[in-house]
């Protein structure tokens, strides 16, 4: 088993080490051949002789050799190891590789992404690449840590459900045995069971959602940091839960990822010691006398007004995020609680910035009649979903919850121009794993435009 990492290596000058790799680059001056070898933890530049010649871009070698210091004037300041070098003893193919569909030696991958994801195996061996899912790592591994140091939970939420979370089409339909079952849009159901278990508790999950998209913000498949907690005195806790969260994960993205902050030229957003909080109705005014667009009938912010509202949080209160808060009940699930002092609203919240939604969340209904009531006014048939109504006859106290989305946060925390690019293998209508082949499909008609959501 490899014990030495590259990064390593510079704690070892004078000794003869023995690493493995990639082959990165290979540089032939004749008498002297320079080939720079690449492991996860990043690059060193070996020193040869016409041994290293017939190796080809990503061969997998193992190497022996000894450690040297640069000359002054040879050091690389843009590498961590760019002051040393490792002179070859011995060389080992592991595996050779096929020629390459394009170079990956790059500083930046000049293809367009379509290209990157059909190559994706190789794409996400590019340095500046593999480097967005360290931040997504933290990012997630931030959420964990963040909530169980506030007493959270975790628990694993199933994939097949009887029912649709949240009702409409927007699910995949799945042969389960001789019945029909759903893969989950959400883990919400299962979030609120275990509130009447652990009182506060939370999961990482995959979830699926069958909507007719192909815009550079949604995904078919996607890995949510859902969160829900019990026994609350007001629906503002919970906002003020998903508050902490975000930030503590900024700061784990500080201080364990700056080295990425800097490779992508971008810093994580600027939040105020709180983050603004408005309705959405003042929102879509201030939208209103700003541009002059008027969209204050809609019962959601449209991507422009995202963008807007983050402008304005930005100029007027010193903050890339901004809750948007009291959206429709026509808007909201059926178990969204509705503000008892401002009827026809909902005690619910979106998280936008950097002009796009993070995450969704709000007070839920507690009272079984009322859920019960409300999922039959949106066509739900919680019968379907006994188990969890069994969570609320037998005693559920007054809870919220939020629900994050791991991609959107890496997006725009390293101003990523597309989400699949911060998704280690995309999904959508149109990919899985590869691009599918062009079909004609009932619902091409449903598609949204592309180009409005590109802008």
């Amino acid at each position: 088993m490899k014990n030495l990492f590259i990064s390593d290596l510079s704690g070892h000058i004078g000794e003869n080490i023995e690493t493995s790799g990639w082959v990165h680059s290979i540089r032939d001056h004749k008498k002297v051949v320079f080939m720079d070898l690449r492991d996860r933890s990043g690059l060193v530049q070996v020193v040869g002789d016409s041994t290293l010649s017939g190796l080809s871009p990503e061969d997998v070698v193992t190497i022996k050799g000894l450690v040297k210091k640069r000359p002054d004037h040879m050091v690389n300041p843009k590498l961590e190891t760019g002051s040393i070098e490792v002179e070859l003893t011995n060389l080992k193919i592991l595996s050779k590789s096929d020629t390459l569909p394009f170079d990956i030696s790059k500083e930046e991958l000049d293809v367009s992404l379509p290209v990157l994801l059909d190559y994706r195996a190789l794409s996400l061996r590019h340095p500046k690449i593999s480097a967005i899912f360290k931040v997504q790592e933290v990012v997630i591994d931030a959420f964990r840590r963040g909530l169980k140091e506030k007493g959270f939970v975790e628990f694993q939420s199933p994939v097949l459900i009887p029912e649709s979370a949240e009702g409409g089409s927007e699910v995949f339909e799945v042969a389960y045995f001789d019945y029909k079952a759903y893969l989950a849009q959400s883990p919400q159901f299962y979030k609120q069971i275990m509130v009447g278990v652990f009182e506060k508790v939370f999961t990482v999950n995959k979830t699926l959602r069958a909507e007719p998209s192909v815009t550079t913000r949604h995904l078919t498949e996607v890995t949510t940091l859902d969160a829900e907690m019990g026994f609350i005195d007001s629906w503002t806790e919970v906002m003020d839960m998903a508050e902490s969260t975000i930030v503590y994960i900024f700061n784990e993205i500080e201080k364990q990822c700056s080295d990425v902050l800097k490779l992508y030229d971008v810093t994580t957003p600027k939040v105020p010691k709180n983050i603004p909080r408005i309705k959405l109705r003042e929102a879509q005014e201030i939208i209103f006398k700003r541009t002059g667009r008027d969209n204050r009938a809609e019962p959601d912010l449209e991507p422009e007004d995202e963008r807007e509202i983050c402008k304005w949080s930005l100029e007027e209160k010193n903050s890339e995020l901004v809750f948007i808060t009291h959206y429709p009940v026509s808007k909201r699930p059926f178990y969204t609680y509705e503000d008892p002092d401002d009827i026809g609203y909902t005690l619910s919240f979106d998280l936008i910035g950097r002009g796009i939604e993070w995450m969704t969340g709000g007070q839920r209904i507690h009272d079984p009649k009322i859920l019960v009531a409300n999922a039959k006014k949106r066509g739900v048939n919680v019968e379907k979903s006994e188990l969890y109504m069994q969570a609320f006859r037998y005693g559920m106290p007054p809870h919220g919850g939020f629900s994050f989305g791991s991609e959107r946060i890496t997006m725009k925390v390293l101003q990523l121009e597309n989400v699949r690019q911060a998704s280690l293998f995309p999904r959508d209508m149109e990919r899985i794993d590869i691009h599918l082949p062009t079909l004609k499909r009932s619902h091409e008609t449903k598609k949204e435009n592309i180009q409005d959501k590109q802008k």
